[in-house]
Order: structure tokens, then sequence, then C-alpha cells
């Protein structure tokens, strides 16, 4: 029993990449996403939307307000509180706040929760992909990927541009995902140069 693992190593190898949506420069990763995949996983699971002794689902000290939520996992819980903001991650003034502002806050509230379990966690990092290696692609694909590049004019100069895209040092650090994504780039070109 050694060998399994914890449910904080089992969501944290969960590669959210293509989950993640890029608004006014921030990520944020889909709430329904992001439960489905740790009830798939643990089935479980479950959240709390915490309120006041009145039954209000946000919190307020009389100028902003913001949500507290839970979620438990196997009998252990992460409570995340989250301000209730706008588009521009500003505390929304409490005259100003709606009944929208208030819900999206509890759903990012949910989804942070997930993270402090593992799910998506690197995003707060401020990194681009999770510790894993079983989506890299093999030292083959990496040479024939090179040799694909070895075609085009300048090859040494669109190799190098493709690296700094990518954030690799080599070909060999690529996913599966970005080697397909790199390929069919390539493919666009090279109908372009005819």
């Amino acid at each position: 029993m050694g060998n399994e693992k914890s449910v904080f190593e089992t969501l944290f190898e969960i590669n959210v990449n293509d989950h993640v949506e890029k608004k006014n420069g921030l990520s944020y990763l889909s709430w329904a996403y992001a439960w489905a995949e740790v009830k798939k996983r643990f089935p479980g699971a479950n959240y709390e939307v915490y309120e006041t002794e009145t039954g209000c689902v946000y919190f307020t000290d009389g100028k902003t307000c913001w949500v507290k939520t839970g979620v438990t996992i196997d009998g252990l819980e992460h409570i995340e509180y989250l301000p209730v903001m706008d588009y521009r991650n500003k505390s929304i003034p409490l005259e100003n706040v709606t009944s929208f502002d208030v819900n999206k806050s509890i759903q990012r509230s949910i989804t942070k929760a997930l993270a402090r379990h593992g799910l998506g966690l690197y995003l707060y990092a401020g990194e681009d992909l999770p510790e894993i290696k079983i989506e890299k692609i093999s030292a083959k694909d990496a040479k024939i990927l090179q040799n694909v590049v070895k075609n085009f004019a300048e090859p040494d100069k669109l190799y190098a541009t493709l690296l700094k895209r990518y954030n690799v040092r080599s070909f060999k650090e690529l996913t599966v995902k970005q080697r397909v994504e790199i390929l069919e780039g390539l493919n666009e070109l090279s109908k372009n140069r005819r």
C-alpha cells in the first residue's frame, strides 16, 4: 500500500492547461472542469459555501465583501476566502455588489480550495506546466520534429523561436500536445510558402 499516491499527488499531477481561461492577463481554471476531475477520482468529495448567521452567502466589513468556501476530500477540508472582485481583480464596493459577482466569487473560491488539495496549484505559483513527465514527447519524436524544422528557410532561427515560444531548452522537453501544435503550425507555414 506504500505506493499509493496521496490525494494531493493525484490531483497535482493533472495537467489542467487545456481548461485554463485567460482574462485580462489572469489565468482561471474552469470550475466545472475542476470539480468534475476531482469527483471522477474522489466521488465522496464535497464542498460547502459558508453563510453568515443570517443566511447570507457573503461576508462584509461594510465596505467590501468576500465569500468563504470549503472543499473536503477524504476527510480533509481546505477552506478558502475570496474577495468579491471585478474583472480587474479589484474588490467591488459593497453597494455595487450583485448576486452575479458573488456567485462568480463562490465558483472561483471553490476552484482555489481545490487547488489547495493539488488540482491546478501550479497555476497559482505562476508556472506554466506541472511537474509531470508522462506527457513529454519521446527522443525519437523530438528528432523527427528537428528534421522537419531543417526543411525550412533559416532553420536555426525557427528552432530558436520555437524553443522561446514554448519556454523549453530543447524539443525533448515538449509535451505531446505542444508537438502537435508545432507540426500543425509548420504545416500551415509550408502551405503559405507554396
